[in-house]
C-alpha cells in the first residue's frame, strides 16, 4: 500500500488492511513517523515523541497479527496522548516553563494504560498552553503550534498538539483534555470530529470538576473506536470521581435516519462574544439538514447568563492564581505573562467571593440541564468565531476577556453533559467551523450515533479536505 493511502487510512481502515494482510502496523508506523518528520518541525505538535519504543510495539503488532492474534481492538493503530496525560519516564509541565523542571511520572495514567493494553502503538505526547488555560497553541514552554491548514492561524487549546497531529495525519486517533472546551475547541478550528464525554465516565489522575480526557480524530468512528477503550475503570482507581458504567461502544444503536428526533438550535449563546454570521449561517445549515432528515427541530433561547460565564470566569481564575502563588519567584517568573495577568484577576479573592463563584457555576449547570433535556440532542456553534492569528492567546488576545468564547462549551462541563463536534463548513477564506452535538448524561454511544448521521448526511462542502 502507498505511502499516502496509510497516512489517510483511519483506525478502521488500519485494522482491516492488518486483518487481510495487505501492510502492517510496522509499514503503517514508518509512513506516520516519515510524515512526523517532514512536518513536524513546522507545526510543533510534539512535546515528547518517541520512535524507537514505537517502532519496538510496532514489530510486536506485527508478528501478532502475522499469526492472527491480534491484542486488542486498536493492535497497531498509532495514537497520541496529551501531555498532561501521564506516560512512565517522561514529565508533565503542563505546557508551562515554571514546571520545566517537573521529574517523569513514575507510571502510565488511565488512559495510557489503556491504549497500550488495546495494543495501540503510542507515538508519544503533543503539547499544550500554559496550565492548559489558553484555548490557543501558545506555551511558554513549547513555542506556538501551528495548523496544518494554514501556519498563521491557530490549532486551538489547550489540546492544541492533539488537533495539529490529527489534522496533519500524525496517525488516527489523538487523545485530549477538555475543562471548558479544550477538546472541542481546537476540533472546530482544524476541523476535527471529537467528543467531550460525560464527566466521570473516562477516569482521568488528577480528577477535577468539569475535566475530561477524550479523542479528536478526523471521523466519528474513531473517536468511538477510542471511547472504546479508555471509557472504562482505572485498575489502581486513581480517579475517586469515576463512574463505572459499562456502555455499548462496540454495537452502537443504528441512525439511518433522524426521523422522531427532537433536535434544539441555538445560536446565541446569551453570553460571551457575539456568534460570527458565518459560524450561526453554517449551524443553521446543520439543522436544516436534520430537519430534512425528518427530525423536529426547533430553535431555543439562550440559557447562559453573562453573570453565570463571569463567575465561571472568577472560579478558574482562582483556581490558577493559588497555582501561582505557590511558586517560587524563579519559577513564577517563567510563566506565560498573559496567564499571569489573567489569573490576577482574582488576586483580591476572599473565600465568600470564590464560594460565590462557585454557586454561580452550580446555577449554570442547572440552567443547562433544564433546558436541553427535553432534547435528544442540542446543536450549536463550538465557538462563536473561527481560528484567529496563531500567535494570539485567544479569541480576543486579552487577558480581561480571555474566556468571553467558552460560553457554547463549557456548560457542558459543568452539567457534565456529553458534547461531540462535527465540521459543519468553512468560512469564506476556508477556515473550518464545526457544530457541537450535545446530549444527556450517559448517552455517549447514542450522541456518536447522532453525530455519524449527521458527518454522512452533511452537504458535500462541509466534509474537509484534508491539507496536505
Amino acid at each position: 500500500m502507498v505511502t499516502d493511502a496509510l497516512i489517510d487510512a483511519t483506525a478502521g481502515e488500519l485494522l482491516a488492511g492488518y486483518r487481510a494482510g495487505d501492510f502492517t502496523p510496522t509499514e503503517a508506523l514508518e509512513a506516520v513517523l516519515d510524515r512526523i518528520a517532514a512536518l513536524n518541525p513546522q507545526l510543533n505538535a510534539f512535546y515528547v515523541l518517541e520512535p524507537e519504543a514505537a517502532a519496538a510495539a510496532a514489530a510486536q503488532s506485527s508478528r501478532r497479527w502475522a499469526a492472527g492474534e491480534p491484542c486488542g481492538p486498536l493492535d497497531g493503530v498509532p495514537v497520541t496522548l496529551k501531555e498532561n496525560i501521564a506516560t512512565a519516564g517522561s514529565p508533565t509541565p503542563s505546557g508551562t516553563a515554571a514546571l520545566a523542571d517537573t521529574p517523569p511520572a513514575g507510571a502510565d495514567g488511565p488512559s495510557a494504560v489503556s491504549m497500550s493494553r488495546a495494543g495501540a502503538i503510542r507515538l508519544g505526547k503533543t503539547v499544550m498552553p500554559d496550565y492548559g488555560m489558553l484555548s490557543s497553541g501558545v506555551s511558554s514552554l513549547h513555542g506556538i503550534t501551528r495548523s496544518p491548514w494554514h501556519p498563521e492561524w491557530t490549532v486551538g487549546g489547550s489540546s492544541g498538539g492533539a488537533s495539529a497531529a490529527a489534522t496533519a495525519r500524525f496517525g488516527p486517533i489523538h487523545l485530549g483534555s477538555d475543562i471548558g472546551g479544550s477538546i472541542r475547541l481546537p476540533a472546530t478550528w482544524t476541523g476535527l470530529a471529537s467528543l467531550k464525554p460525560t464527566y466521570a465516565l473516562v477516569p482521568v489522575d488528577p480528577p477535577y470538576i468539569g475535566r475530561v480526557i477524550g479523542p479528536l480524530a478526523r471521523t466519528i468512528d474513531d473517536v468511538r473506536r477510542a471511547m472504546q477503550i479508555i471509557a472504562v475503570p482505572d485498575p489502581l482507581m486513581r480517579d475517586y470521581t469515576h463512574i463505572d458504567r459499562p456502555l455499548d461502544w462496540t454495537t452502537p444503536p443504528p441512525i439511518d435516519d433522524v426521523r422522531g428526533l427532537r433536535v434544539a438550535v441555538h445560536v446565541d449563546a446569551g453570553a460571551g462574544l457575539p456568534t460570527d454570521p458565518e459560524v450561526a449561517a453554517l449551524v443553521l445549515a446543520a439543522a436544516q439538514t436534520f430537519e430534512r432528515g425528518g427530525a423536529h427541530v426547533e430553535q431555543i433561547p439562550p440559557f447562559l447568563t453573562q453573570d453565570q460565564l463571569h463567575r465561571l470566569d472568577l472560579f478558574l481564575r482562582a483556581r490558577s492564581w493559588l497555582d501561582l502563588t505557590r511558586l517560587d519567584p524563579a519559577h513564577r517568573a517563567a510563566v506565560l505573562p498573559y496567564i499571569e495577568a489573567w489569573a490576577a484577576g482574582a488576586a483580591g479573592c476572599n473565600g465568600s467571593d470564590v464560594i460565590d463563584a462557585y454557586a454561580g457555576v452550580q446555577a449554570m449547570r442547572a440552567a443547562t440541564i433544564a433546558a436541553t433535556y427535553p432534547y435528544d440532542v442540542v446543536l450549536s456553534p463550538v465557538a462563536p468565531g473561527a481560528a484567529f492569528p496563531a500567535h494570539w492567546h485567544g479569541p480576543t488576545n486579552d487577558p480581561a476577556t480571555a474566556l468571553e468564547h467558552i460560553a457554547y462549551t463549557a456548560p457542558f462541563n459543568f452539567s457534565e453533559q456529553p458534547a461531540a463536534t462535527v465540521n459543519a463548513g468553512f468560512t469564506a477564506d476556508g477556515r473550518p467551523v464545526g457544530v457541537q452535538l450535545a446530549g444527556r448524561r450517559f448517552d455517549d454511544v447514542r450522541l456518536l450515533s447522532i453525530a455519524g448521521w449527521y458527518e454522512a448526511a452533511r452537504p458535500e462542502g462541509a466534509v474537509p479536505r484534508w491539507p496536505l
